[in-house]
C-alpha cells in the first residue's frame, strides 16, 4: 500500500534549479509527486514556494524519501510528533534512524519545538537532559552509545534554508558557483569582508590548509594574517606542518628552495630531518618554546595562542608528534573547535575541504580557493551547498588576501 505526504518549499526556486533537483531526487528515490501549488516570485529578490504532494511504495520508503528532500530545504506541512527510540549496540544507529542534514533543524516532540545543537550531515540526532533540560544535538555514528534516544523517521522535523544574498558588495553567501573569470581582486574583497564581518562579530575565522600554501611561497602571507588576526583556527593535515617547518628550518620545500625555485643539494631529505627534529623535541609547542623553530606559519600559530588541528593520513611521513593518526580523534578534535566560527576558508587541500564541508553547519559561509576546478565543485556536490569556489594560484590569492586585510603587509 503506498504511503503520501504534503510537503513545501520556499526559496529561489527556478534560477537556482532547486525544484527540478526535488522532483530529480523524488523519481530518483523511486517516488511519485503532484505538485497542489506554485507561487513564483515576481522580482529578483522574491521567493517562490511550491506545495507538493509526496508518494512512495510504503511508509518506510516514503520516510527516506522525506530526509532526502529535507537536504533540499524541504519540510512536511504538517510534520507531526518525532518518533524516539533507544540504540542498542554501541556504534549503531537503531533501524530507521533520522540522517540529519547540516541546516538549522528544529525537532517537535511533546508539542515543543527543540533547536538542534550544531547541526552536522549524515549524523544522527540523540534527545538527552543536561541539568534537567531536554536537548536535541547530532552525534556521529561511532560515537553513539547503547541506550541513547536516537530520533527515528522525518516525522516531527523541520530544516530552515540560510537565506540567499547575491549582493555585489559583499561576500555572495549561498552562491556556490565556480568563479574562474572573476575580477581576481573583487574575490579578494569579498573574502576580505566576509572575515571581517565575522572579526566584527565576535566568530572566529575557520583555515583549512594544504601543503600548497607553502610550496607557492604564499606562507609569508598567511603567517601575516595569522598575527593579524584572521586566522582563528587551522585544519590541516602532516603535509602543511612539515613543509612549513621544512621551510623554515631549511629554506626548502619538498626540497625545493623556496627563494630560487629550484632543488638544492640532498634537498629530498629535508622533509624527513625537520620531522626528526621536531619528534625529537616533543611537539611543535615544545621546538617553539625551545628556539629550534623560530618562523613560519606553527611558528606564529603558536606564538599567537592560535588553535591547530593536524589529522594525518595513511601515506604520511613522520609523522609529526601532534598530528592525529586515529582519524575518529581527529574528527571529534575537529568537532570541539567549529563552535563560534563565522568564516571558514579552504586553501589547496581537497581531502580536508570535504571533511570539514562535512562537519561543518550551513549557515557558515565558506570559501575554497584552488587551482584545480574539481576540487572547488566537490564541495557543493558532497552537501555543502554554500560553498563559493574560487579557481586561481593559492600563492597570488593569499598574496593579495594579506594585502588587503593587513595593509602593512609588504612581501620583500
Amino acid at each position: 500500500m503506498s504511503a503520501s505526504e504534503t510537503v513545501e518549499v520556499t526559496g529561489h526556486l527556478m534560477d537556482s534549479g532547486i525544484l527540478s533537483r526535488i522532483l530529480d531526487d523524488i523519481r530518483e528515490y523511486g517516488g511519485d509527486y503532484a505538485i497542489d501549488r506554485f507561487d513564483v516570485g515576481h522580482e529578483a529578490d522574491d521567493t517562490s514556494r511550491a506545495l507538493l504532494t509526496v508518494t512512495a511504495e510504503d511508509d518506510d520508503a516514503l520516510q527516506r524519501l522525506l530526509m532526502r528532500l529535507q537536504t533540499r530545504g524541504v519540510n512536511q506541512v504538517d510534520p507531526g510528533e518525532a518518533t524516539v527510540g533507544a540504540a542498542e549496540i554501541d556504534g549503531v544507529f537503531p533501524d530507521g534512524f533520522y540522517s540529519s542534514t547540516n541546516l538549522a533543524t528544529r525537532v517537535r516532540l511533546d508539542g515543543r519545538w527543540y533547536d538542534v545543537g550544531n547541526p552536522e550531515m549524515d549524523c544522527g540526532l540523540i534527545v538527552d537532559e543536561v541539568d534537567g533540560e531536554r536537548r536535541v544535538r547530532t552525534l556521529p555514528m561511532s560515537d553513539v552509545k547503547a541506550g541513547m534516544q536516537v530520533v527515528l523517521g522525518a516525522s516531527g522535523i523541520k530544516v530552515t534554508v540560510p537565506v540567499s544574498t547575491k549582493s555585489g558588495d559583499s561576500f555572495g553567501f549561498m552562491e556556490s558557483d565556480v568563479s574562474s573569470e572573476k575580477p581576481q581582486a573583487v574575490l579578494v574583497r569579498q573574502v576580505a569582508d566576509g572575515m571581517r564581518e565575522a572579526k566584527s562579530r565576535g566568530q572566529k575565522v575557520l583555515w583549512v590548509g594544504g601543503p600548497g600554501v607553502v610550496h607557492t611561497g604564499a606562507a609569508p602571507a598567511m603567517v601575516a594574517l595569522v598575527r593579524a588576526g584572521f586566522v582563528d583556527v587551522l585544519f590541516a593535515g602532516n603535509a602543511l606542518a612539515t613543509h612549513d617547518i621544512e621551510s623554515s628550518l631549511y629554506g626548502t620545500s619538498l626540497g625545493i628552495d623556496l627563494a630560487m625555485g629550484q632543488g638544492v643539494e640532498h634537498g629530498h631529505e629535508h622533509h624527513i630531518r625537520a620531522l626528526n627534529t621536531i619528534r625529537k623535541e616533543g611537539s611543535i609547542q615544545a621546538a617553539v618554546d625551545s628556539g629550534v623553530l623560530t618562523g613560519g606559519i606553527m611558528h606564529a600559530l603558536v606564538k599567537e595562542g592560535k588553535t591547530f588541528v593536524l589529522v594525518g593520513s595513511v601515506r604520511d611521513d613522520g609523522p609529526l608528534p601532534d598530528v592525529y593518526t586515529d582519524v575518529l580523534d581527529g574528527q571529534r578534535a575537529m568537532r570541539a573547535e567549529i563552535e563560534d566560527v563565522g568564516f571558514c576558508l579552504m586553501v589547496a587541500t581537497m581531502l580536508h575541504s570535504v571533511a570539514t564541508g562535512n562537519i561543518l553547519p550551513a549557515s557558515i559561509p565558506l570559501v575554497c580557493v584552488d587551482i584545480n576546478p574539481a576540487t572547488v565543485t566537490k564541495l557543493a556536490d558532497r552537501g555543502s551547498s554554500q560553498a563559493r569556489g574560487i579557481v586561481t594560484d593559492v600563492g597570488l590569492f593569499l598574496e593579495q588576501l594579506a594585502l588587503e586585510l593587513v595593509p602593512e603587509y609588504r612581501r620583500a
